[in-house]
């Protein structure tokens, strides 16, 4: 099992989660970021939206990982993402995710 459903408390999009856990022991921080795509015109096609949702992913943040695609509503659709642990081994500058994400690749 490589995921534990945690229940939050309501928050407000645009603002990222901060989870502290223990795995084996050792104490990780990880951090999350809900945010909600509007559509860009009043209910677009379904292959409008998948045009706009993959420009939105593909021109995201580098230090963020997408994690989950909510489901669409006529107005918005819900994205979750995971900022990527810097790896202290692998040179400066270099991030590599701690986790597989779970996401794949939207063809």
């Amino acid at each position: 099992m490589r995921e534990v459903v945690i229940q939050i408390p309501d928050f407000n999009a645009e603002q990222n989660i901060e989870i502290e856990v223990k795995i084996n022991g050792k104490k990780k921080v990880l951090e999350y970021r809900v945010e909600i795509l509007e559509w860009e015109h009043q209910e677009p096609s379904p292959q409008e939206r998948i045009s706009i949702l993959k420009r939105y992913i593909s021109d995201h943040n580098d230090n963020w990982e997408l994690m989950q695609i909510g489901s669409p509503t006529r107005a918005n659709i819900p994205i979750m993402f995971r900022r990527k642990k810097i790896n202290q081994n692998s040179g400066a500058g270099s991030q590599n995710s701690e986790f597989e994400s779970p996401i794949p690749d939207l063809q």
